[in-house]
């Protein structure tokens, strides 16, 4: 989707409608600098908002998006092409978000062996000081094991969405 040539198409339209970009705003629940940002293409409006600038302007969530009003023959393609490049921006979306979690788990399993490296030997400790080194080094494997299944069962439900 081409972000500039949609904010283009918003202004003209709203300009056509004899409407200011406060007035916009008002009728869309946003603020005048929200609507200029839609209009120079820093920002794309958020899906509620694609419905009422539709039916305030009488024009496709299609041509939105477009960029452009379009005749019936274009309608299709245009409507095929907003389609793949929506899912080509979650599918990327999703591939970030699965290698955050990736990272999450790497560095909650290195935090968790670094910091068993990092307690004190246990030669000269009395029983119950052993007895406490032995439970803090179960507690976190516990929860680098807790903290990856819950990073691995997050990852797997998104894809399987």
């Amino acid at each position: 989707m081409d972000v500039q040539k949609i904010g283009a198409l918003l202004k003209e339209l709203r300009k056509q409608n004899n409407m200011t970009q406060e007035q916009l705003g008002e009728k869309v629940g946003v603020t005048n600098k929200t609507v200029s940002r839609w209009e120079t293409g820093k920002y794309m409006p958020p899906i509620e908002c694609l419905k009422l600038l539709s039916d305030i302007y009488q024009i496709s969530i299609n041509e939105i998006l477009t960029g452009e009003k379009l005749n019936e023959e274009d309608y299709k393609e245009a409507a095929e092409n907003n389609i793949v490049d929506t899912l080509e921006e979650i599918e990327a979306k999703e591939k970030k978000f699965e290698n955050t979690m990736f990272i999450i788990m790497g560095i909650t399993s290195l935090l968790a062996v670094t910091s068993m490296f990092l307690l004190p030997e246990g030669s000269g400790l009395a029983v119950v000081e052993k007895a406490k080194e032995i439970l803090v080094v179960i507690f976190i494997w516990a929860m680098a094991l807790i903290s990856n299944t819950l990073s691995i069962i997050t990852i797997i439900s998104k894809k399987n969405k």
